[in-house]
This record gives C-alpha cells, sequence and structure tokens, in this order.
C-alpha cells in the first residue's frame, strides 16, 4: 500500500502534469513542423535542385544472394529528418528566447513596482553619476 501512497503524491505533483502536457504540444507540434517541411519547405528545395524529392534519395546494392531483394538505403529521408529537427530546434530556441524577454522585462517592471520613492531615487543618482 506504501507503493500505492507514493504514486498517488508522485502522480499528483504539477511536474507531471506539466510534462504530460508538454508531451501532448510537443507531438502536436511536430505534426506542424513536419508538415512545414513537407509541404512548404520540401517543394522550395525540389525546385531550387531540378525538382528532386529529397525524401526519395535512395542508394541500391545487389544482394548476396542470387534473386535477392537488392538492399536500399534510404537516405533521402534521413536527411528530411535531419531538416525536420533543425527546424524544431530552431522553434525551441525562438520561442525559449520569446520567453525569456518576457519574463525578464516582467521581472523588471516587478521590482520597480516593489522599490520605494527612495530606492528609486538612489537608482537615479547612481545612474547619473555613472554616466558622468
Amino acid at each position: 500500500m506504501k507503493f500505492l501512497e507514493d504514486f498517488k503524491k508522485f502522480i499528483s505533483k504539477g511536474n507531471v502534469f506539466d510534462m504530460a502536457i508538454g508531451v501532448i504540444i510537443g507531438g502536436a507540434f511536430n505534426k506542424i513542423v513536419s508538415s512545414l517541411v513537407n509541404d512548404i519547405l520540401m517543394p522550395f528545395i525540389g525546385i531550387l535542385t531540378g525538382k528532386i524529392d529529397i525524401s526519395k534519395l535512395t542508394l541500391s546494392f545487389p544482394s548476396s544472394l542470387t534473386n535477392g531483394e537488392p538492399v536500399i538505403i534510404q537516405y533521402g529521408l534521413f536527411l528530411q529528418n535531419i531538416l525536420n529537427f533543425l527546424i524544431i530546434c530552431f522553434s525551441i530556441f525562438l520561442m525559449i528566447n520569446i520567453f525569456n524577454k518576457i519574463s525578464k522585462k516582467h521581472e523588471a517592471e516587478k521590482n520597480i513596482s516593489k522599490a520605494s520613492p527612495e530606492e528609486i531615487l538612489l537608482k537615479e543618482i547612481r545612474d547619473i553619476l555613472k554616466n558622468k
């Protein structure tokens, strides 16, 4: 029973719910990025490369068995997945930067509102002296 109680405590913590929400949003975000790559970027890349569909690029090696299937390496799909990964990383980087800027601005406003009139006056004097 102790195990079940510990599990209930663990699952009811806010971090677990936040993580679950993050996984769900991440899955939806992956679909958006995949669509961006497959439906928007890849056609442009195809135009630039002479209508080559990168996802269809393969290397084929004959089988060592008689009448065996050839070995096919689909390196185009690998390249497309790398592109997906880079776009996801860049998007997350942008979101984190925006979130950090908003958080810093909010924190600065919060700190300013907490400052007493004397602190504000002293900071202004400090800034004036620093500029001289």
